[in-house]
C-alpha cells in the first residue's frame, strides 16, 4: 500500500494533484463528469474585487504541444463568488479549495483577499502577482522583488489563511523573486504561470489573439517549469506547488522530486477534462515502479544526488 498524502503549511491532503485556477472554473462542470472530491484540492478561477468582461476575442491560439491563452481574468468578482459560487461549491465538493486572487493595485489585492479570507470553505489563498500593475507604469508585480515583496506583505497584514505567492516565469530570476516573498512572509510560492507568447496567422498575416500575446502553456513548457521549481527549492525553506506542462502521474512524480510538495495540472484538462482523474488513478502504478512507498518522502529528492 502506497501514501499519496502531502501536506501544504498544516493542511493535509489526499493527495498531491490539483486542477490549476483558469483550467478548472469553479468546479461545477467537471463535478458532472466524476467525484471531483477525489482531488487533492482545486484552485478556483482566478477572482479580482471588480467583474471582469476580459480581453478581446480571439483569445486563444494552438500551439506545438500547447496553447496561449489571452482570456484576461475574466470573472463574476469577489463579491459574488463569496456570495454565490463558494456556497454552491459545498454542495459537489466537500473539501477545502484554493482561491486565487489577481488585482490591479496593492489596494485590490488586499481589498480581494480580506474577503476570501474570511471563506471557510478556503484553505489557502493563491495570489496571482503576473498581473499588471496599473499604478506602476504597467509593471507586472510579478518581475519586479519590490513589487512582489510589497504586494505579500500587503495580503499578510489581513489573512489570518496561508498565503501563496503564484510565480511569473517571465523574469531575469525567479529565485530572487522567490526570495523577495519568502522574507515578506509568504506561507508558500506556486510556479510556474504561464509563459509569454505568441501566435501570427500567415493568411491575415497578423497575431492570432487579439491582444497580440498571451501565456503560452502545455507540456512543452514542462522542463522550464521544473528547471524552475528546482532552482526555488534550492533557495526557500516554505513549501512549493509546482506546476507548467503537467500531464501525467510520472510529471508529478518528476516535480515533486524537483522540490514540489504538491503539483498543479492546467492546460491538460482543456484537452481532457478526465485528466486529473486518470493522472490520480495512475499515481499509484507510478509510485509502485519507481520504488515509491509515500510522496512525502520524494519531495526534493532529486538534490540528495
Amino acid at each position: 500500500m502506497v501514501d499519496t498524502k502531502v501536506t501544504l503549511s498544516g493542511w493535509e491532503l489526499d493527495n498531491p494533484v490539483i486542477p490549476a485556477s483558469g483550467t478548472f472554473g469553479f468546479g461545477k462542470e467537471f463535478a458532472e463528469l466524476y467525484d471531483i472530491n477525489m482531488l487533492g484540492t482545486f484552485s478556483f478561477k482566478g477572482t479580482t474585487l471588480n467583474e471582469r468582461f476580459g480581453n478581446e476575442t480571439p483569445r486563444i491560439a494552438e500551439c506545438t504541444a500547447g496553447m496561449i491563452n489571452s482570456v484576461g481574468l475574466q470573472n463574476p468578482g469577489v463579491e459574488h463568488v463569496v456570495k454565490y459560487e463558494l456556497q454552491e461549491m459545498k454542495k459537489y465538493f466537500h473539501k477545502k479549495v484554493i482561491a486565487n486572487v489577481s488585482g490591479f493595485s496593492i489596494d485590490e489585492y488586499k481589498q480581494t483577499c480580506e474577503i476570501i479570507d474570511k471563506q471557510d470553505n478556503v484553505g489557502i489563498i493563491e495570489v496571482n502577482i503576473s498581473c499588471p500593475n496599473v499604478h506602476n507604469g504597467g509593471m507586472a508585480f510579478g518581475t519586479d522583488t519590490k513589487n512582489a515583496a510589497e504586494v505579500t506583505k500587503a495580503v499578510k497584514a489581513v489573512t489570518t489563511k496561508p498565503v501563496y505567492i503564484k510565480l511569473s516565469p517571465n523574469v531575469t530570476s525567479i529565485v530572487d523573486i522567490a526570495k523577495a516573498c519568502e522574507d515578506a512572509g509568504a506561507d508558500g510560492l506556486s510556479l510556474i504561470n504561464t509563459i509569454l507568447g505568441m501566435r501570427i496567422d500567415l493568411n491575415k498575416k497578423k497575431p492570432v489573439v487579439a491582444n497580440k500575446m498571451g501565456g503560452f502553456s502545455g507540456p512543452a513548457i514542462f522542463p522550464v517549469a521544473l528547471r524552475m521549481v528546482y532552482q526555488v527549492y534550492e533557495a526557500v525553506k516554505i513549501p512549493i506547488i509546482g506546476m507548467g506542462g503537467v500531464s501525467s502521474a510520472d510529471d508529478v512524480i518528476e516535480m515533486m522530486l524537483a522540490g514540489a510538495t504538491a503539483v498543479q495540472v492546467g492546460a491538460a484538462n482543456l484537452v481532457n477534462p478526465y485528466a486529473c482523474k486518470e493522472i490520480i488513478e495512475n499515481l499509484e502504478g507510478s509510485m509502485k515502479k519507481y520504488g515509491i512507498s509515500s510522496l512525502k518522502d520524494i519531495i526534493g529528492g532529486a538534490h540528495n544526488g
